[in-house]
């Protein structure tokens, strides 16, 4: 099984024996925030994905290939082509659902569908 891009930034972290406040300082953000990344809740900027990139002396297009999200230019294209995804984003963010309860209504969704 492949990594994730949360799991990859740590075995470069740990192998440069960097802790993850350090890195996180260095590389100008929070902990909490560096935290969540290496634990999948969150996902890098490319700024910062850059900028971790370049303190762990790692190839910037080597872990964006961990990254498994789809590129935002593919987004903006699908989201162009039907603005009902629009709409329906707008709804989400409207409807106080936390990250946690989305994921769990999606995951019920393709459950039903199996």
């Amino acid at each position: 099984m492949k990594k994730t891009l949360g799991q990859f930034i740590r075995e470069l972290r740990d192998k440069k024996d960097i802790s993850l406040r350090e890195l996180a300082r260095k590389a100008d953000i929070s902990a909490p925030f560096l935290s969540d990344v290496e634990l999948g809740r969150r996902n890098p900027s490319e700024h910062n994905l850059r900028r971790i990139a370049e303190l762990l002396d790692a190839d910037y297009e080597e872990l964006k290939s961990y990254d498994s999200r789809p590129p935002i230019e593919e987004m903006k294209q699908k989201t162009a082509a039907n603005p009902a995804y629009g709409a329906a984003f707008r709804k989400v963010v409207n409807s106080n659902l936390s990250p946690d309860e989305l994921m769990e209504a999606i995951n019920q969704k393709e459950q039903n569908e199996e």
